[in-house]
């Protein structure tokens, strides 16, 4: 279930970007129609690949993001300069 989720919102971020480049196309950008409507789009697509980084963050795919804390954990702290 969570795996037909995921595949519909990576279609949902990929569909509005093909919306923004027909407008494009058609030269309607540069009516406001076109750039309301390629706002519209893409706040479409972002939320949807919201959707998609945090799916894929809760299974562990995007682990490499992560900064390892080992080394600079341990020892002891600098000392203070007087």
């Amino acid at each position: 279930m969570r795996a037909a989720i995921l595949l519909m919102a990576i279609v949902f971020c990929i569909v509005p970007l093909a919306g923004i480049a027909w407008i494009f196309v058609a030269g309607w950008i540069m009516t406001v129609d076109g750039l309301f409507m390629s706002l519209i789009l893409l706040s479409l697509s972002g939320m949807s690949f919201l959707n998609v980084f945090w799916e894929l963050q809760d299974r562990g795919l995007l682990s490499f993001l992560h900064k390892e804390k080992g080394a600079a954990g341990k020892g002891s702290p600098a000392p203070k300069a007087s």
